[in-house]
């Protein structure tokens, strides 16, 4: 399978040009690491979201999309999520990526410039044709069933 064509702008052209593309870390990483394009420091106070700039605005081609995930690390060392994730990019959007980031600890966290602050994967995705029945027993019957969380015991 080809890997999918992604053009990519840099949305404040020059000012930008110390961000580095989105890059992978590792030559096996599904995700590429997107920097915070913040002119001045922010800082994120627990409990806060706010929405950070990466600099930068794609054209997915059709049949995928964008999925911006949260960094593990920040997560487990910073308590650093994405109140969202995984954010969907549709192949018709133009803007800039922009990543809402929560604090979740008990500690201020600053954003500085540059720094990775989420990952941008790239999946194919299906557009399914959805077809209404009229009796449940038209689902299919399923050892779950319509047993929900929990359900399973595990």
């Amino acid at each position: 399978m080809s890997s999918p064509r992604v053009r990519i702008l840099r949305v404040r052209g020059r000012r930008d040009a110390d961000l580095p593309l989105p890059d992978f870390a590792t030559p096996d990483s599904v995700g590429a690491d997107l920097r915070a394009a913040v002119e001045k420091d922010v800082v994120l106070a627990p409990g806060e979201r706010k929405l950070i700039p990466t600099g930068f605005a794609v054209a997915i081609p059709p049949g995928y999309e964008g999925q911006v995930r949260p960094r593990s690390g920040l997560a487990l060392r910073h308590g650093i999520t994405l109140p969202n994730a995984p954010g969907t990019i549709d192949p018709d959007y133009r803007g800039e990526i922009q990543v809402i980031l929560q604090n979740t600890s008990v500690s201020p966290f600053v954003v500085r410039r540059g720094e990775r602050i989420a990952q941008l994967a790239i999946s194919p995705v299906t557009r399914p044709v959805f077809e209404e029945v009229d009796e449940p027993e038209a689902l299919g019957k399923t050892e779950r069933g319509a047993g929900g969380f929990g359900h399973t015991g595990r």
